[in-house]
């Protein structure tokens, strides 16, 4: 498989590279950076899809919101699926994304790593037993590089949760909100040194509390599961997918 790593120069980007060559099946034909300027990479990059002369068989998509609108009318012409990695999407930009899965197939998920989606389904099921009578509250760490907060990753669990308990909603932080509200999922971003990725989900209950956690290593788990995306939408038809679909 030939695939298209938008976002090559930045950290993640770098990741899918050393995955990839570590793979059996998977070759980085090709990648598009504007900002990068290196050249340690042994394949062509590009400033904007505009310029792709390659055949690319699955685009991995690791760089910042806007790329959207440069690889995506790309892949709708060539019908290219696509694994969008990416986090900090606004209303506009998913909305986007919808109306692009009609043509073409796209895995867009905020975390790829197994861990997390394995957390992701341990929430969803703790909120079922336990969801009712708890308050419900989720921390997530990261380095202080990170831009966007509260983490994708974060945002992806308070989903999970509330598709199991429709009636409750996102609370970011506390500051200036007075009393809790008994529906709510609290979410707390906390930003410093390097960490790589810490994500808790907490049922307090009455005289007892429960905590789910997954903390990454490095961020190799996520180039991996790129790839583990990659092999999965490639065989898929038409539409949108998520990384529950795949594990």
């Amino acid at each position: 498989m030939n695939i298209l790593v938008y976002g090559i120069g930045g950290t993640m980007g770098h990741y899918v590279v050393s995955s990839a060559k570590e793979s059996e099946d998977i070759n980085v034909v090709c990648g598009v950076d504007k900002f990068y300027k290196g050249t340690e990479f042994d394949c062509p990059i590009y400033s904007s899809c505009a310029n792709i002369k390659e055949k690319v068989d699955c685009i991995i998509d690791f760089s910042v919101p806007q790329g959207l609108y440069d690889y995506m009318p790309f892949a709708l012409k060539n019908k290219i699926p696509c694994v969008i990695a990416t986090t900090g999407y606004t209303e506009k930009d998913l909305t986007y994304i919808e109306e692009a899965a009609r043509s073409i197939p796209i895995l867009h998920s905020s975390n790829l790593s197994l861990g997390v989606n394995l957390l992701l389904h341990l929430s969803k099921e703790a909120a079922k037993s336990v969801g009712a009578i708890s308050d419900i509250e989720i921390v997530e760490q990261h380095h202080n590089k990170k831009k966007d907060a509260p983490s994708g990753t974060a945002l992806l669990l308070a989903d999970g949760i509330k598709s199991v308990l429709p009636n409750h909603t996102n609370k970011l932080g506390r500051a200036g909100m007075g009393k809790r509200e008994k529906n709510e999922i609290g979410i707390h971003a906390v930003r410093g040194g390097t960490i790589v990725g810490k994500h808790s989900v907490m049922f307090i209950m009455n005289g007892e509390v429960i905590t789910l956690t997954h903390e990454a290593e490095n961020k190799s788990i996520l180039s991996q599961g790129s790839l583990t995306a990659a092999r999965f939408i490639i065989t898929k038809e038409k539409g949108l997918y998520s990384s529950s679909d795949m594990f």
